[in-house]
């Protein structure tokens, strides 16, 4: 996704520095405030960046399917975290407020989403009451308010048709994100007060019912068990956001940190080693060494964050375009499992060319994931302007077509002051 971070929906600071609003004067270079100084606020883009690359890894993992990605980057203890720092920080405003308006911005596009999947699942003949019961009425409002896992037939369509029988599974594949997220924003504020009062317990509680819920010791059946051990898995990582909004980096040598996270990730290996599912490493299978990896990966990642207003040197060539996949974050981490399938038929045209098949078909066969990865993206470019506005709308601002800040870095080069990225979840 929230988003995402999803505030992933929708998809999606660092101490002190980060809360909203806040100003103090300089302090000397050589003052203990001057390395916890606030700065200016608006968006991180170092924040930016690894919510950015999480999104590609996400989409090159449900390409290719290599399970080494999950431990190469964690995307999903990335964008957990990232959201967590947001959350803590919009949490400077009214509670209540600020989880409405999240919420706010995480419905319209899982509506967009869910009024394309529903029909065409109906359309190939699901019959839910037949398989599921009078309660699917009841799981249908998923699809609305995504607090369950929202049901879908394992089986749809044709196996040799245009979409194949497995689709609805694939498409419905980001709806657990959607869910996770979407119970970290409703429990950030009692997480935050626990937080700033017990923080170490607080940080580490997820963690603990991971190896209770996710390593068999005891077993919760049904999506109940699936949401808890998701809840669990990532929930340290969401807290550590909040670590790294309140400032606790700041607290402690860096190499302290560093060092005890290592641990932990050795510890998330060993465990994932013992533990090897049907795709060997895929830490997506094994959730107390999903949870330990991930909770070290962002340890490392935040204490060493630099807190960029700017993308420096050769990564300012991407801002556009890590600027876009910010602001539609959510938009993305929805509708990519479903564009990625969409890439089938647009690839097998090439069939159809004369003199491709049969003289190159060996070799178009082993470049279909390479394929793949090149036509998604552009579908993704016009699944943004297509429904992707929807993000602005729910963020009460003016729908935008493409919104990579290109008027604002043009206005800022004609010396109208600097450009910012608005957050589409603070």
């Amino acid at each position: 996704m929230t988003s995402p971070s999803l505030d992933t929906g929708g998809a999606p600071g660092t101490g002190a520095r980060h809360r909203a609003g806040t100003t103090a004067p300089a302090a000397p270079p050589s003052s203990p405030a001057a390395s916890t100084a606030p700065k200016r606020p608006g968006r991180d883009r170092y924040l930016d960046l690894l919510r950015s690359i999480a999104l590609v890894r996400v989409i090159v993992y449900h390409i290719f399917g290599w399970a080494w990605l999950t431990v190469i980057f964690p995307s999903m203890g990335v964008m957990f975290a990232l959201a967590g720092s947001l959350m803590a920080r919009s949490l400077a405003r009214p509670a209540w407020g600020v989880i409405r308006g999240r919420i706010r911005r995480l419905l319209p596009p899982m509506w967009a989403f869910s009024a394309f999947v529903l029909p065409v699942i109906f359309y190939f003949g699901w019959k839910p009451v037949k398989e599921e019961g009078i309660w699917w009425f009841v799981k249908l409002a998923w699809y609305v308010v995504p607090v369950g896992a929202p049901p879908y037939p394992w089986h749809s369509g044709d196996a040799s048709g245009l979409l194949e029988d497995t689709w609805a599974v694939q498409a419905a594949g980001p709806l657990w994100y959607i869910r996770a997220y979407l119970w970290f924003v409703i429990a950030s504020p009692l997480l935050l007060w626990a937080f700033r009062r017990v923080p170490w317990a607080t940080l580490f509680a997820p963690l603990a019912l991971t190896a209770v819920v996710g390593s068999g010791l005891f077993k919760i059946p049904g999506e109940t068990g699936n949401a808890i051990t998701d809840f669990a898995t990532y929930g340290s990582c969401w807290v550590l956001g909040f670590a790294h909004q309140e400032g606790m980096f700041e607290k402690l040598p860096r190499y302290v940190f560093v060092s005890v996270s290592s641990l932990i990730m050795a510890f998330g290996l060993w465990w994932a080693s013992w533990h090897l599912g049907p795709d060997g490493w895929d830490l997506n299978d094994i959730p107390l060494a999903q949870a330990t990896w991930s909770f070290g990966f962002c340890v490392i990642l935040l204490a060493y964050s630099p807190s960029w207003q700017r993308l420096p040197g050769k990564l300012a060539h991407f801002d556009g375009l890590i600027t876009l996949s910010n602001n539609r974050a959510v938009t993305i981490y929805l509708w990519h499992n479903l564009l990625i399938m969409a890439t089938i038929p647009v690839i097998d045209l090439l069939w159809r060319i004369p003199g491709l098949w049969p003289t190159y078909s060996v070799y178009l066969e082993r470049a279909y994931p390479v394929l793949m990865l090149i036509a998604v993206f552009p579908l993704i470019g016009l699944m943004i302007m297509a429904v992707g506005w929807l993000e602005d709308v729910a963020a009460k601002r003016r729908p935008r077509l493409w919104p990579n800040g290109a008027t604002r870095r043009e206005a800022a080069a004609d010396g109208a002051g600097p450009g910012r990225t608005r957050s589409h979840r603070a």
